[in-house]
């Protein structure tokens, strides 16, 4: 006997309920509505309407990677993500909600300044880098990774947005050419420690993308003088951290002449570090 698609539902979501998923419900009709190429208002008026054969196998497929713990946004494809659209897969860290809030606070300080430069430091999946040239068309923006498939894969989601981000392969800063007017870093911010307390999910991520060390601040440490070098004399450095470590990375930073502030992230937890390059005396 065939099942309804309100039937496919309530199975998929007790499906992923004994799996342990986090949000059950949400997954679920998200996966139902991929599978099934549904729009949200065509379920609705659809809800009764038996699903069989390829379709449910499709649904099927899906929901079993899910309840394996591969990542909804992996099994989606694509996320919406600081006004752009992004393809996300294995090759980089897919871009969580609360970066959207560094994008905005860092656009904040652009007003006013002409033609930007502005450069995205671990770029991963281009998010940063493309959120900012779809708000300011004007800025010239450059992306850098050191992974290769991650750059590949900003490549194809400028493409896919029809922004003009350039993506070059770099050890964070080694050998660009500043000054920029904006500096933003997401690197890998997590202790090393963590790996054994991480969700299924994360482990679909790549290490490079997520582990920092000891204490999480060793690539955001090797940044400081990089950065530096290659901000203009008014420039800032944006970055996102673990609120574990970001108030003893402000406090680094001021100890070497910066001047340093943490921001909070639309959960109240300090998070994110604006800094304003000093000239060495």
């Amino acid at each position: 006997m065939s099942l309804t698609l309100r039937d496919h539902l309530a199975a998929a979501v007790q499906t992923l309920r004994v799996a342990g998923v986090p949000s059950p419900e949400v997954d679920a009709r998200a996966l139902v509505l991929r599978a099934l190429n549904l729009s949200t208002t065509a379920f609705l008026l659809r809800g009764s309407a038996e699903v069989a054969g390829a379709d449910a196998e499709r649904l099927a497929e899906l929901l079993g990677q899910r309840a394996a713990r591969v990542p909804l946004q992996h099994l989606l494809g694509m996320v919406d993500w600081g006004g752009v659209q992004l393809r996300v897969d294995g090759r980089a860290l897919i871009p969580r909600p609360e970066t959207e809030w560094l994008l905005h606070l860092a656009l904040a300080d652009l007003e006013g300044v002409t033609v930007p430069r502005v450069v995205d430091v671990g770029t991963g999946t281009g998010a940063l880098a493309l959120g900012v040239k779809a708000t300011r068309p004007d800025a010239e923006v450059l992306g850098v990774d050191l992974s290769c498939e991650a750059l590949a894969l900003a490549g194809e989601n400028a493409a896919l947005n029809g922004l003009d981000v350039a993506f070059v392969e770099s050890d964070l800063l080694t050998d660009m050419p500043g000054p920029f007017d904006l500096i933003l870093a997401n690197l890998p911010y997590l202790p090393d420690a963590d790996r054994a307390y991480a969700e299924p999910e994360v482990k679909h991520d790549p290490d490079l993308a997520l582990y920092s060390g000891p204490d999480g601040l060793t690539l955001a440490r090797r940044l400081i003088p990089q950065a530096h070098a290659a901000l203009a004399p008014v420039g800032l450095l944006w970055l996102e951290l673990d609120p574990r470590n970001a108030p003893a990375y402000a406090a680094e930073l001021r100890s070497q002449g910066w001047a340093a502030t943490l921001h909070a992230d639309l959960t109240g937890r300090e998070r994110f570090v604006r800094a304003e390059r000093w000239p060495s005396p």
